[in-house]
């Protein structure tokens, strides 16, 4: 033990008993284990999360994966398909399908990383579809349509095969997997291209889209549609018309990346054009936050899925397709449009 002199006399350092080198540990381990989160975070943050959320439920329990495929020869273009876990009581095919879309800037992203989706509402008797698509810089637009067109295809041709209705299918994608989801319902030519009718899907539930972004101003929409020959028509809001399918549109008022203006002007396009939509302002809530309220721990804000699950229970329910009523807009909603 090392030792000093204080005032003549001898003065140790005290030793720490076991319990005190023990307390360090686990702060160091602490401390450590923090910094790789936040490097994981940094690196694929919606990898993270998804770990998290499957850790958070004990596992996949609740759900099951029917069928990893590729509709494409591309390795972005790619499908996996979940259902309830056997036996349950919302297992009983053919179940509505729900094919998510993921964001990422249409240069990132991978469907697998979004399993916390199919966990989260395969269990409550859906048929749930991750869609790939090619990315840039490999593809620009049309890729992520063409692509996005063709898993709506493979759906088409076998989702029977694997417990779900190809009768009753809902496209459903966040930031730039809603931007694509929207385009899909609302251009028909894009569905059109594979045989399919865009006003035969049931419905469309957009998170956090870009919809109304021309000019092209970020690095994202200017690799990704720059070089398109007519850039007014990349854009959703100009397809607004009488007899699109229901779209559900959502969007956190604290979303700096993706402006909540572009869902409520979407919106009132629709609206004016005939087809009445909802256009849910969520205050307080971020661009990633949206997406994080369908994980754990984050579900906990029940908020998106309280205004998701009647709109996918109203549009695939058995009768013919119905539109679900506008929200009335309120002075913030006003206020976003201007």
């Amino acid at each position: 033990m090392m030792a000093g002199r204080q005032n003549g006399r001898s003065v140790g350092i005290p030793q720490l008993s076991w319990l005190g080198w023990l307390l360090i540990t686990v702060l160091l381990l602490g401390v450590l284990g923090y910094a790789a989160y936040r490097q994981a975070l940094s690196a694929n943050a919606v990898a993270v999360l998804n770990g998290a959320d499957k850790l958070l439920r004990g596992g996949d329990g609740p759900i099951r994966l029917v069928a990893a495929e590729r509709y494409g020869p591309d390795p972005a273009q790619k499908i996996e398909m979940f259902l309830p876990a056997a036996g349950s009581v919302a297992a009983k095919p053919p179940l509505p399908v729900l094919v998510f879309i993921h964001g990422g800037g249409w240069s990132a992203g991978d469907p697998h990383d979004y399993t916390f989706i199919a966990r989260t509402l395969a269990p409550r008797g859906y048929a749930v579809v991750l869609a790939g698509y090619r990315l840039f810089p490999a593809e620009r637009f049309p890729a992520m349509l063409e692509d996005g067109a063709g898993a709506l295809r493979w759906v088409a041709d076998n989702a029977a095969a694997h417990g779900g209705d190809p009768a009753r299918v809902v496209v459903m994608g966040h930031s730039a997997g809603a931007y694509n989801a929207a385009m899909l319902a609302l251009d028909r030519r894009w569905l059109a291209q594979q045989r399919l009718s865009a006003d035969h899907l049931r419905g469309v539930v957009a998170l956090a889209g870009p919809f109304d972004f021309f000019p092209f101003d970020t690095e994202a929409t200017i690799n990704s549609f720059g070089e398109a020959g007519d850039a007014e028509a990349t854009q959703p809001i100009a397809h607004a018309r009488a007899g699109a399918p229901p779209l559900l549109l959502i969007h956190g008022t604290a979303d700096t990346r993706v402006k909540p203006r572009n869902s409520v002007a979407l919106a009132r396009a629709l609206t004016t054009a005939g087809a009445p939509t909802h256009a849910i302002l969520l205050d307080k809530v971020t661009h990633e936050g949206l997406i994080m309220m369908f994980a754990r721990p984050f579900s906990g804000d029940a908020r998106a899925l309280d205004a998701v699950l009647p709109f996918l229970a109203q549009v695939t329910g058995p009768a013919t397709r119905s539109r679900a009523p506008a929200a009335a807009a309120s002075p913030r909603v006003q206020a976003a449009g201007r």
